[in-house]
């Protein structure tokens, strides 16, 4: 795998990120987690397919976890998100774009990223903060992205966790970027294990559609 760095700054760095825990001690388990189970569905065929994600696998993390869709050249919109995405944002996120989650002077940053993790195929990671003011606190987040296909082939979903460390407190929040990694897939046949099949995947289209109370609800369905 090819890895760079970029700091806040946006510039690309040589120095070694450190993204395991928070400056608190905090594991990122549900970030590895989902990272191991994305990687154990890697195939000759190159990244995995939407339809492979299946929910039961990711039960434990469900509330930090979402599907993007790739809607224009750095823009992706949430078809899917937990519980925790919910309440960084203060309300319902699905069908918001991600840089919803991003200040401003964020958002070029995190589109070129975003764009990056679709047209290598890359994995993405964040290293975020929102500064405290107005009586909250400093909240630390981190983020992974990690690249999926359409039935159709093309890289254009995306299986995300999102997990933060601190008060979120009852208004919205919005990160700056500490820290970017982005980690392109190269020769990804020789590290590509056999996908094992699955009966089930997240339901996204569904007109009944209700923000969870926990988690994720799961809905077993083949269709995308």
């Amino acid at each position: 795998m090819k890895t760079f760095f970029w700091n806040g700054s946006g510039s690309k760095a040589g120095k070694i990120i450190a993204m395991d825990r928070f400056d608190s001690g905090r594991s990122l388990f549900p970030i590895r987690q989902a990272e191991a189970y994305w990687t154990a569905l890697l195939s000759g065929d190159g990244v995995p397919k939407r339809s492979q994600i299946d929910p039961r696998g990711l039960e434990n993390i469900l509330e930090y976890t979402f599907i993007l869709e790739r809607i224009a050249p750095g823009l992706a919109r949430f078809r899917l998100a937990g519980s925790h995405l919910n309440k960084i944002a203060g309300m319902e996120v699905r069908g918001m774009p991600l840089t919803a989650f991003f200040d401003p002077s964020a958002r070029d940053q995190v589109s070129e990223a975003l764009e990056e993790v679709f047209a290598a195929p890359a994995i993405g990671e964040f290293s975020l903060v929102s500064k405290g003011k107005l009586g909250r606190t400093r909240l630390q987040a981190r983020m992974i992205l990690l690249p999926l296909r359409s039935d159709l082939g093309d890289v254009s979903r995306v299986l995300g966790v999102m997990v933060s460390d601190g008060a979120i407190g009852a208004t919205p929040r919005r990160f700056g970027i500490e820290d970017t990694r982005i980690r392109a897939l190269v020769n990804i046949q020789d590290q590509a294990h056999n996908s094992r099949p699955v009966e089930a995947g997240f339901a996204e289209d569904q007109a009944d559609f209700q923000r969870p109370a926990k988690h994720l609800r799961l809905v077993f369905s083949r269709d995308e």
